[in-house]
């Protein structure tokens, strides 16, 4: 008989981070480990991380909901969990890691048996423009030949100076950029934004403006002079054929997925299949998890042929993340089988 308990733990960042949402000094996971009661010492482990404000898990009544479902796995029940997006991914990962032994090794493929590396982006937290450019120049020197700049929080002016003192340096086939704006631009605002952005070849802009704004966000991606990529549009629950109907509507040259956001990985592999049917490119993205659901993350993108560099350069943020197999070396992020996972900071009680 399947058992399963939870557990919410707060990770603090090592550096205060901004977004375009304002600043996060932590970030709350819940953990959910699956195991049979004939032996629990063989465990599955699922990282639940909603981001409020961004996600659509309503965070109120979070703790009920994996109580609730906690107490139905132990009797053999089910539970309704379409509008828990991120307790949806959880489970899926906690099974996914009973499954194969509860060894952190969700797939079988190249990555996790250490033969190829996935590239990733460095990312750039929103901040004073002093703050931004150290960042920058900390990725550079660290090997990253894709960094992808939140933008949106700073006067644009000032944004758009940081830009170009890097375009000035690094040319676009030694550095590929990338900006981030989160929805942050208004309708109004946003060719003229576009336009200047596109002097600096910059490769893409994640969600210029505010979801649900289907017929603005199409003409950007006509007429935009830099591709232009959906991110916290998909994030609202659609059918496949109202996933298809976006794409085939707002036609945007990128699609950013977050299997956290999104509800899991068959939710993700069935926008990559779309994606890839509508001649769509797409990356993977983590959303602020820590190791644990990072792994799973990156596990799953090994399972995929896809060379642009992906969002997974999160494990670092946090003074108490888990010790785990991630490595990150000069743009590439590994899976070491000689390092161990120590989860010694998580204990679990009876919910």
């Amino acid at each position: 008989m399947l058992k399963a308990q939870f557990k919410k733990y707060i990770l603090k960042f090592k550096i205060p981070s901004g977004t375009s949402r304002g600043v996060l000094t932590e970030k709350p996971s819940w953990f959910i480990k699956v195991f049979k009661d004939s032996d629990p010492d063989i465990f599955g482990i699922g990282e639940c991380g909603p981001i409020e404000g961004l996600s659509r898990d309503p965070i109120n009544t979070f703790d009920e909901k994996l109580k609730e479902l906690c107490e139905k796995m132990n009797i053999h029940q089910t539970v309704d969990l379409d509008e828990f997006p991120s307790i949806q991914f959880g489970l899926e990962m906690a099974l996914k890691d009973l499954e194969n032994k509860g060894n952190r090794k969700l797939f079988q493929n190249k990555f996790t048996k250490n033969e190829k590396d996935i590239k990733i982006n460095g990312l750039i937290w929103m901040g004073e423009y002093a703050f931004m450019s150290k960042q920058i120049q900390k990725k550079l020197e660290d090997g990253f030949h894709c960094i992808k700049v939140k933008i949106g929080s700073l006067n644009f002016k000032d944004e758009l100076n940081l830009l170009k003192q890097i375009r000035k340096n690094y040319k676009s086939t030694e550095l590929e950029l990338r900006v981030d704006a989160n929805g942050a631009y208004s309708s109004t605002d946003i060719s003229y934004i576009l336009s200047e952005l596109a002097k600096l070849d910059i490769h893409s802009i994640e969600q210029p403006i505010a979801i649900n704004q289907w017929n603005e966000m199409k003409n950007l991606c006509k007429d935009s002079p830099i591709p232009i990529a959906l991110d916290e549009e998909l994030i609202k629950p659609y059918t496949k054929k109202q996933k298809e109907n976006l794409l085939q509507y707002i036609d945007p040259q990128y699609i950013v997925l977050k299997p956290s956001m999104l509800g899991g990985f068959k939710e993700t592999e069935e926008w990559i299949n779309l994606a890839q049917k509508n001649n769509k490119g797409w990356w993977i993205t983590s959303a602020l998890e820590s190791n644990i659901g990072l792994n799973a993350i990156a596990q799953f993108c090994g399972n995929f042929k896809n060379k642009l560099p992906q969002g997974l350069g999160t494990g670092g943020l946090y003074v108490n993340n888990f010790d785990s197999p991630l490595v990150i070396t000069n743009q590439y992020l590994s899976h070491d089988k000689n390092k161990k996972w120590n989860l010694n900071q998580l204990v679990f009680n009876d919910n």
